[in-house]
């Protein structure tokens, strides 16, 4: 087999060291790779976010299956593209990735399902959000909505530093188009974990 992985961190260079070591796989790419991984695999240069350049290079190589690592191109519906030209691709559609690509979507799909989550709301509105803001307790937490690279989160302790995490986010566009809508919540405390599953399209 042929395999592609789609990224250049460390999630990345975990899943190529370890699908190197399969029987199956004869050869093993990884765009657009890093310096460490280039031990493992053959890097190519085509950004992780560069979905045609991706498309063509897996039609041209005879992938057998590609594995997507980063948040970027699964949110743009590169497994959606891949699918349709009948190319074997691992990892989420469009659509799901909207949870992870889109903090309001997330909120209101907790919501809906009684998920528990603190308790928040969403704008679009530099003002309206403003407003909300003020009449807050504080700590509270203000999110860039989309993909913001880890950095789009701010616990703010006071409201002027509430106040000026949504200017840097909505006025600034300090994250650029994640910031275009913004998720002010309650701050929760207590310890954190993450959960990771794997699920197939069957019910």
């Amino acid at each position: 087999m042929k395999v592609l992985v789609i990224g250049s961190g460390g999630r990345e260079h975990a899943l190529v060291w370890k699908i190197a070591q399969s029987p199956k796989v004869d050869q093993v790419f990884c765009a657009p790779g890093n310096a460490g991984i280039a031990d493992l695999a053959t890097c190519i240069p085509i950004d992780s976010e560069d979905i045609d350049e991706l498309l063509g290079f897996a039609k041209k190589e005879a992938i057998d299956l590609t594995v997507v690592g980063p948040e970027g191109p699964l949110s743009r519906g590169i497994v959606d593209i891949f699918e349709k030209q009948g190319l074997k691709i691992f990892g989420a559609s469009k659509k799901a990735a909207e949870l992870e690509s889109s903090k309001s979507f997330a909120k209101n799909l907790m919501n809906k399902y009684h998920i528990q989550t603190a308790e928040g709301r969403s704008f679009t509105h530099y003002e309206k959000a403003k407003a909300y803001l003020k009449k807050q307790q504080t700590p509270i937490v203000v999110k860039a909505d989309g993909l913001a690279a880890g950095k789009g989160v701010m616990v703010c302790r006071t409201l002027d530093e509430a106040l000026s995490a949504l200017e840097r986010i909505m006025i600034d566009l300090e994250f650029g188009e994640a910031g275009r809508k913004v998720v002010i919540e309650a701050c929760l405390t207590g310890e954190e974990a993450s959960f990771l599953a794997f699920a197939d399209q069957n019910p």
